[in-house]
């Protein structure tokens, strides 16, 4: 949704005094005299000699296209060598994935690996990275996913959610054919495949270090390529690796704790290298491709909210939504996002970003359900944790008190930033539970929101605890 907000960098000019105003009359002075002494001098280009290129089947616009293309093969070919070394110790259980490693032209630090072994990593995450082991942190981060195999994982407990177990087997039975295999590609589609959990990024993180420490590199890379990210964004956006990856808690220390077991880093552990350094000067040197700006491809509203409702089963409480919008379940379970066709937008940074519809989480929060003081505090930290990751942000209207299936709740307006342009309207229901505080966040822009304020009313008057 919206509820990511987009970092504008702005410059601001200050009012100065060039310096070289005080010596206007002598330069004017010296361009005159030059200039009439240009005049006395013959043509230079009848003495010049005329070049001009041989015969040429490509046009310069292909010129442009080749070099472009061969600078990113030199990345691609970095990448694939130290990606490949990387694989030879990842333990795939003897599954020979064919891996592939390709060089993004985006300037978001971010990386991801489709299911199989395809590997992405965006010209962002080598820039950032201080050396060559902080890269190979990130791809044996990336290729962990792969080993442990996250994505599709993520995918059959999306499909569980979906259709419930009975149904499941009784529709696919033992078979991984074309049915299975085309259900699994609409999740594909829907991001299914690279929502992981903080158990799968916390795992991730682990196997990676014992690739990283197997493979001759310096396994602290990853916790230091972890701890300049977050200094360096500290009070901004975060980065776009941590929007995708959640942060699990106590990352850093859990990967120290892997290294201690490991014995430490070697002595003689690989940290950087030459080609690295010329590589990572041919992508800070490459054209950077602009993004589209939210809102701007025009893309039409979804079609109005169903008056006929389906019903979902969370872990703790059931509820009814729209039969037209979709659901995408959080592969730890603890959470889940229902949308509309078409009310999930690119942002504008390349995040698909959730435009209209209602998203439902479960934030760690401990107190007595009837305690008004605890609910207000575990509320305010979710939003503060809200905010911190959309500086546009804002309270419109503070908590006010509501009852949820006869539970005390709260209900907190916000507004920001929509990925289908101009601001949206955040409606923020939130109830104390023995499970943490769960909260609901109604999405839709501020211009369609009374067309969808209704349904987010019954979803809402729908909801029944069932623990």
């Amino acid at each position: 949704m919206g509820i990511r907000g987009s970092k504008w960098d702005r410059l601001r000019g200050n009012a100065w005094q060039p310096v070289w105003a005080s010596r206007a009359h002598s330069k004017l002075a010296t361009c005159l005299f030059l200039g009439l002494s240009l005049l006395l001098i013959p043509d230079a280009s009848a003495q010049r000699t005329s070049l001009k290129p041989g015969w040429n089947k490509f046009s310069p616009q292909d010129d442009i296209t080749l070099g472009k293309r061969a600078a990113t093969d030199a990345e691609k070919q970095l990448l694939t060598q130290l990606g490949t070394r990387l694989a030879q110790k990842l333990p795939t259980g003897g599954v020979q994935y064919p891996f592939e490693f390709h060089c993004v032209n985006d300037k978001a630090i971010n990386a991801f690996a489709l299911p199989g072994g395809y590997v992405f990593i965006n010209r962002g995450a080598i820039e950032a990275a201080d050396n060559e082991a902080q890269l190979a942190a990130v791809m044996a981060h990336e290729l962990s996913h792969v080993a442990l195999r996250h994505g599709t994982n993520q995918a059959t407990k999306a499909m569980l959610a979906e259709t419930g177990l009975g149904i499941f087997g009784a529709v696919f039975g033992d078979s991984t054919g074309g049915a299975l295999l085309t259900t699994l590609g609409n999740f594909t589609a829907g991001g299914v495949l690279l929502r992981y959990s903080r158990t799968a990024e916390s795992q991730a993180d682990v196997m990676g270090t014992q690739v990283l420490y197997d493979t001759g590199y310096d396994p602290r890379a990853m916790a230091q390529f972890f701890e300049k990210l977050e200094a360096e964004t500290k009070g901004k956006n975060p980065p776009e690796f941590f929007s995708d990856h959640p942060n699990p808690e106590h990352r850093v220390e859990r990967v120290d704790e892997e290294v201690e077991r490991l014995g430490g880093a070697p002595a003689n552990a690989r940290r950087d290298s030459a080609e690295f350094e010329a590589i990572k000067r041919e992508v800070l040197a490459l054209p950077v491709v602009k993004k589209p700006t939210p809102g701007a491809a025009g893309a039409a509203a979804p079609a109005a909210p169903s008056r006929k409702f389906a019903e979902y089963q969370g872990n703790s409480y059931t509820l009814k939504y729209p039969d037209n919008w979709k659901k995408y379940p959080e592969s730890d379970g603890g959470g889940v996002s229902f949308a509309p066709e078409g009310g999930i937008l690119d942002d504008g940074s390349g995040h698909s970003a959730l435009a209209y519809g209602l998203i439902i989480g479960v934030a760690q929060a401990k107190g007595d359900p009837n305690d008004g003081g605890a609910l207000n505090n575990a509320t305010s930290q979710v939003i503060q944790d809200l905010q911190k990751a959309n500086p546009s942000m804002k309270i419109t209207r503070q908590g006010e008190r509501l009852r949820l299936n006869g539970q005390p709740g709260l209900s907190t307006y916000l507004s920001n930033v929509s990925p289908a342009g101009g601001q949206e309207t955040d409606w923020v229901i939130s109830v104390l539970r023995p499970e943490g505080l769960l909260y609901f966040v109604c999405v839709a822009p501020q211009s369609a929101y009374d067309n969808y304020d209704k349904t987010f009313s019954s979803i809402l008057d729908s909801v029944r605890f069932t623990k």
